[in-house]
């Protein structure tokens, strides 16, 4: 007598379906034309669910190896751990073991994201604060662009979840489901903005003018006195939109040149003070891991976290200046 064959996946997934219906297992088998002893052995099987893993104890290294290794995990905080044990000539370990080893000395942590500074950087950060050590920060308008999305930035959605609890389900969307760009400025204890940059449109030098007249301009920058406007700078950073001839030549015409327009850096938006008051509103608008399902929804969250933000926050960011140039100084462009 030959051999029966074995259960389908279509039968697997017919017997799953007429349990929850609660179907009995020798009706099951009436219904699918098969042995009861083969029903009933699928569902003692699926009841059984993964073996327990039996913890193997580990292979044994020599103090002397765990000393090499702890030496090579210092220099090597981005290697994998089979290329920081086989840089100690140590082979024959498995990765459970190796990382097991690891944990015992070491933690799993991201690199730390930076700008790269190389030397004609530095010289350049350390020129910018002596130009601008004696410099009246309060008179000083800092601004920035920030990229907003509907999901927020990865890895912010965590949390404590109580033993027997589920995770709550989130959208999984391409590109955070999309973005708002905004832009805003910061002087003394004043807010300018935010103000919302059309959808679909790219900051080129044209359109970053454009946008400037139709938002900065129009409504704060010439309602303000002549006297204010005399000795007002204005700080942006290099991005190629802003710091092109055609822009540089726009902005002249509009009153902003010379010592009115801040010379930047390269490589510093740790120098920018309107960076932390980015992160104070992000904070805010993805708190406990929200998410946004429209573009408007998403702004008008930005508007929201923008109206709590009181002045004495941003006069402690705008009298952080003098404090971020000399530690410049001091780190000689670090």
């Amino acid at each position: 007598m030959g051999q029966k064959k074995d259960l389908t996946g279509s039968e697997k997934s017919k017997i799953v379906r007429y349990l929850a219906e609660g179907c009995s297992s020798l009706k099951i088998a009436k219904l699918l034309k098969r042995d009861h002893r083969t029903i009933e052995r699928f569902i003692q099987n699926s009841q059984q669910g993964r073996k327990k893993r039996v913890d193997k104890p580990r292979r044994k290294i020599t103090a002397h190896e765990l000393r090499k290794v702890k030496r090579a995990a210092a220099k090597m905080p981005l290697a994998t751990s089979l290329a920081i044990f086989q840089s100690c000539n140590i082979t024959g370990v498995p990765k459970s073991t190796r990382c097991a080893i690891l944990r015992d000395m070491a933690k799993v942590r991201k690199a730390e994201r930076r700008p790269p500074l190389n030397k004609t950087h530095k010289l350049k950060r350390q020129d910018w604060a002596k130009k601008y050590l004696k410099t009246d920060f309060s008179k000083v308008l800092w601004t920035d662009e920030m990229r907003v999305s509907l999901d927020g930035p990865d890895g912010w959605a965590r949390g404590w979840i109580g033993k027997g609890q589920r995770a709550p389900v989130r959208l999984r969307r391409q590109q955070g489901g999309g973005g708002v760009l905004v832009w805003a400025g910061i002087i003394k204890d004043e807010l300018v903005g935010p103000f919302r940059v059309e959808d679909g449109v790219k900051l080129n030098s044209q359109s970053y003018c454009q946008f400037l007249e139709d938002t900065f301009f129009k409504q704060w920058y010439r309602k303000k006195s002549a006297s204010f406007k005399k000795y007002m700078i204005f700080m942006q950073d290099n991005a190629p939109s802003h710091a092109s001839k055609y822009s540089t030549a726009w902005l002249a015409r509009n009153g902003i040149k010379e010592e009115k327009l801040m010379t930047w850096p390269p490589c510093s938006p740790d120098l920018n003070a309107i960076e932390n008051l980015w992160s104070t509103i992000k904070c805010e608008i993805y708190k406990e891991g929200k998410q946004y399902t429209s573009l408007n929804s998403v702004w008008e969250a930005v508007v929201a976290a923008a109206r709590n933000v009181d002045g004495e926050q941003i006069k402690t960011l705008t009298e952080s200046m003098g404090g971020r140039l000399l530690s410049v100084l001091a780190k000689k462009g670090g």
